[in-house]
């Protein structure tokens, strides 16, 4: 009865969508109250019954309800209750259902808190978000229905993807999604401001909030994929290049990007196109990793569906949405007249600087992505584009952004003059300078990256120190600086954040030691500085798998370190090994082990890592959220830009 409820709900949110589609953009044309007040119930009674229906689909996971179809292919009565929650979204049907629920969500926040916009509007933007809904609404209920019923259910489930079934990978799909479709907003604000024909300083100070929301879920989402990845997947790497983790990177990359220009818009009201543009893209780039997660186009450990068919129905979403943008924004661009003017060293040339490096960088991402696909349907050629195409096409952008940061964030606005912030960071260019050599002196090695990684890491986490510090006047008053505004610190610490993050991958990729050996029972050996002795190999049995466990115990100088009981997993329901490692963390090293198959002597396979700084990564990670988080939280944001409404729009003609 419950699933039939939710399934009839999401019908319902599919009507309400349309009407929240129809109504208050013809309301808003015509200028009628009436049916643009149509919109804020619309957006609320869409989220509820969308959340309704979302619910019941829980609920058939939670009871184990294999008369559902979904439930009979992706659950198993023996699964831990978290994997059968986090079932409802680990799969084709149930993601997308989630992908509409946040969808509508963040329309009811907008129809909630949007009480300082514009009437005509606000109802614009509810109503191109609401489109947005209809279009997932459409293809969930005519290609990928997750309340379908089984004719004769079977006594139990497949089980998920034993990949799935990992804390990780519980949460991270949520908060990618809120990251994803979070720049829904952004669009709907850019389409809705075209469509208005006002785009001035208070259209930036709406917008940024939104993108500024999305991007910070979007950081925790990639963070957690890339620490899943790293414990989960036993090959001890972070981040792979992988399409999936390509797919969520480009929409990051733009939306950093468009937060940074909308700051322009807001405080100069120049770049008004270019964040347009940017915004159109960031939204398109989400549908494009819609797109390459299902379509089946490019495979992963970790996409969602392979059915070509599908893949059809969600280009055609990303060509109306996404080309209907484009071609709005080519017939008003040549109308948004930017008014302020400004030097080529200001803040703004730095910040023009900063989004040209991520575009570009986005745009390598993309190319080197979809290059095989072009590659094989042109040429007949099957290619393969790794982790060294991107390393070194990807890197030396990184490395540009990561120079022109500290500057860049405390040139003065219109016009500035280089020599002299340089010779303010004076003392910040040379202790990370002096950082990078004692690096270079110290290391084994004679490698370059890790130093050059510590230079530029520094340079920008000392560098947003300085841009703090210089905000409380000459003399530097600490009750000053501890009355500075959110915003300033959440821009220090994301910087900071990206800073340590930089240094982190430089010197892990560098430093880090591997050891790959048949070891016996008994048997000491020494990785790096540690001796290791394989204790014991043990069969045992979990709640829904089997697992080989092995017990090392590590030792340095003689004294205990740890024990480790890394594992092969066997999932009997779903056929499928996983490998779990185990992982001593510290604060700058992690001890990584994993073990293998056994060998005909009686040995096992083991590998080891000692991976130098990589919670490091991670904390960097959460640093740019927490700094995004602080930013959210600056009154500014919070409060209406109504008061700044009517100063100085930029008008195009309106429809």
């Amino acid at each position: 009865m419950i699933t039939e409820l939710g399934h009839f709900a999401l019908i319902l949110a599919f009507l309400v969508a349309i009407v929240q589609m129809v109504v208050p953009m013809i309301g808003a044309h015509k200028r009628w109250p009436g049916w643009m007040a149509v919109a804020e119930p619309a957006a609320q009674a869409q989220f509820f019954f969308t959340a309704f229906a979302f619910a019941a689909l829980v609920w058939a996971f939670v009871t184990s309800d294999f008369s559902l179809r979904l439930v009979t292919l992706n659950s198993h009565s023996a699964k831990p209750m978290l994997y059968k929650i986090s079932g409802t979204w680990g799969n084709h049907e149930g993601s997308m259902l989630l992908w509409v629920l946040i969808v509508s969500l963040f329309g009811a926040v907008a129809s909630v808190f949007g009480g300082g916009l514009p009437q005509t509007l606000k109802a614009r933007v509810l109503s191109v978000q609401a489109a947005i809904g209809v279009a997932f609404f459409a293809f969930i209920l005519f290609t990928s229905n997750p309340f379908l019923r089984l004719v004769s259910p079977p006594f139990d489930g497949q089980d998920l993807n034993p990949l799935l079934q990992d804390p990780g990978l519980a949460f991270h799909p949520p908060f990618l999604y809120l990251g994803y479709v979070g720049l829904s907003m952004a669009f709907s604000f850019a389409v809705a401001a075209l469509i208005e024909g006002r785009i001035d300083a208070a259209w930036g100070r709406w917008v940024r909030p939104w993108t500024l929301a999305a991007w910070i879920f979007l950081t925790i989402g990639i963070a957690l994929g890339s620490w899943w990845a790293y414990y989960e997947l036993g090959w001890g790497g972070f981040w792979f290049w992988d399409p999936v983790e390509n797919a969520s990177f480009m929409p990051w990359l733009l939306a950093a990007a468009l937060l940074h220009s909308a700051i322009v818009v807001e405080k100069r009201e120049s770049l008004k196109s270019w964040t347009i543009l940017l915004a159109i893209l960031a939204f398109g780039f989400s549908l494009i990793g819609t797109f390459i997660v299902r379509s089946g186009l490019l495979t992963s450990v970790h996409a969602f569906a392979n059915d070509p068919e599908r893949g059809v129905f969600i280009l055609f979403i990303l060509a109306f949405f996404t080309g209907g943008a484009l071609t709005l924004f080519a017939a008003r661009a040549q109308q948004m007249q930017a008014k302020g003017v400004f030097g080529i060293v200001s803040r703004e040339g730095a910040l023009v600087a900063n989004n040209i490096l991520l575009a570009v960088s986005c745009f390598v991402v993309f190319f080197g992505t979809l290059w095989p696909i072009v590659a094989e349907m042109a040429f007949a050629r099957k290619l393969s584009v790794g982790p060294p195409f991107f390393n070194a096409a990807f890197t030396p952008f990184m490395v540009l952004l990561g120079m022109i940061l500290p500057v860049g964030a405390m040139l003065p606005w219109k016009r500035g003059k280089l020599g002299q912030t340089i010779w303010y960071l004076r003392y910040v260019l040379v202790l990370s300078v002096a950082l990078g050599v004692l690096a270079w002196a110290m290391q084994t090695s004679r490698s370059g990256l890790g130093p050059i990684g510590l230079f530029i890491g520094s340079w920008v986490v000392f560098g947003a120190a300085a841009d703090l510090w210089s905000r409380t006047g000459k003399v530097g008053q600490i009750g000053r600086l501890l009355r500075l505004p959110r915003a300033d610190w959440g821009k220090a610490v994301a910087h900071a954040g990206l800073g340590i993050t930089i240094f982190a991958i430089a010197g892990l990729t560098a430093w880090e030691e591997e050891d790959i050996r048949v070891a016996k029972i008994g048997e000491p050996f020494t990785v790096g500085g540690y001796e290791l002795v394989l204790d014991a190999v043990d069969r045992a049995r979990g709640p829904n798998y089997f697992t080989t466990m092995a017990t090392v115990s590590i030792f340095k100088d003689g004294a205990d370190v740890a024990v480790l009981h890394p594992e092969k997993r066997t999932y009997p329901v779903a056929k499928m090994p996983t490998t779990e490692a185990a992982i001593d963390y510290r604060l700058l090293r992690d001890l990584y082990v994993v073990i293998g198959d056994q060998q005909a002597d009686g040995g096992w396979t083991v590998r080891t890592y000692i991976k130098p700084l990589a919670n490091w990564i991670w904390g960097g990670c959460l640093l740019m959220a927490l700094g995004g988080l602080l930013s959210l939280s600056d009154r500014r944001f919070r409060v209406a830009a109504g008061a700044r409404k009517g100063a100085g729009a930029a008008k195009v003609p309106a429809e």
